[in-house]
């Protein structure tokens, strides 16, 4: 509390990351959902390559190359995109953009109760009024507890965190279909390491209110740049547009542009590193069951997982911890019992099962 602050900040209840480690400390780190793996050997190639008197130039403030990068991946056009400075900041100014101040009408976002934590606290601190919609049986969100419903818009993410689980295209069509006059934003930041899955941009064409938002942090291993994007129609996209250009015009900057359209044009490294992260996840979901946890179908690169009886998900948490392993505990009711394991390369995850099967 600061006399200082405006009201607004000393109410505030920010999101808390996952734990960084101190400099020159040696962890295995599987609790902030990072890729294990380098990102592409293009990324490098444009490292060397850039010339550092570009930097005394503002950058182009739609990022338009990674908008065309996005809409070649995605078979959409650069006017369905639109980009960000992590897809924190791209959730955030749809949250400005699309949802309805709380004193201007009783009505709510909807988003799940056991869902990215950012989103309540985007919530509040815009002023929107927020209700959460409780998952079924199995962390599973149901599609009909989205229909029929008196809200000013829809938020989930597919998969979900921290439970990994996926719904399909046809579930997101009936949310879609039940809520036509408000905006439905499905949050794909792990859906590119979902097995079977096209994502809901291939919905765009269809509908007017589709907002997808992703990231470059996960799968294509450039957490460190900062570079998100949204896709969904002109007409959304230009409210996008307008809430950025009122709080920051260069959300982008020239070497992460540079460095995100390599990256996402190089589809057969994507591949590699996607392919070699889900294979990973069904060897430790495999191990982990013989452990005797229980587990979700993972869909997202990490795991939800139960221990067993014997030890605790805290105390585990905290033995791992001990021993320079980090993953992702919470201790809020019903999830206090589970930890999110990020996935790593096969050594780390080797190490993780070794250790606790010491614990066990």
């Amino acid at each position: 509390m600061s006399k200082y602050w405006n009201k607004k900040i000393n109410q505030a209840q920010p999101y808390v990351a996952g734990e960084q480690p101190k400099p020159g400390q040696k962890v295995i780190k599987l609790n902030t959902n990072e890729n294990p793996y380098p990102p592409s050997p293009a990324v490098r190639k444009v490292l060397d390559e850039f010339d550092i008197a570009d930097l005394r130039l503002y950058p182009n403030t739609g990022s338009d190359i990674v908008r065309e990068a996005v809409a070649k991946v995605y078979g959409i056009t650069a006017d369905n995109v639109f980009v960000g400075n992590g897809s924190d900041e791209v959730l955030a100014l749809c949250w400005q953009t699309f949802f309805e101040k709380e004193y201007n009408t009783g009505k709510s976002v909807l988003v799940p109760d056991i869902s990215y934590s950012f989103y309540p606290v985007f919530s509040s601190f815009y002023d929107v009024r927020c209700e959460s919609v409780p998952l079924r049986e199995g962390f599973c969100l149901e599609p009909d507890d989205y229909c029929g419903r008196d809200c000013c818009g829809i938020a989930f993410a597919n998969p979900n965190a921290p439970t990994a689980r996926l719904i399909t295209l046809n579930d997101i069509r009936k949310i879609l279909d039940a809520n036509p006059d408000v905006p439905v934003l499905v949050d794909e930041a792990y859906a590119d390491f979902a097995e079977g899955y096209t994502s809901a941009a291939s919905l765009i064409g269809e509908y007017k209110n589709l907002i997808v938002t992703m990231t470059l942090s996960k799968s294509y291993s450039l957490a460190g740049i900062r570079m998100g994007f949204a896709m969904g129609d002109e007409e959304l996209i230009t409210g996008l547009t307008m809430a950025r250009d009122s709080f920051n015009s260069y959300p982008g900057d020239r070497v992460a542009q540079k460095v995100a359209e390599a990256a996402l044009l190089d589809r057969d490294y994507w591949e590699k590193t996607r392919q070699a992260i889900i294979k990973t996840r069904r060897q430790t979901s495999d191990a982990l069951r013989d452990l005797g946890f229980e587990l979700t179908d993972s869909q997202a690169n990490f795991v939800w997982a139960k221990p067993p009886k014997q030890i605790d998900a805290q105390t585990l948490y905290n033995s791992l911890k001990s021993k320079g392993i980090l993953i992702r505990y919470f201790s809020k009711p019903v999830i206090n019992e589970y930890l999110r394991i990020t996935i790593g390369t096969d050594d780390e995850m080797e190490a993780l099962i070794n250790a606790i099967r010491e614990e066990l």
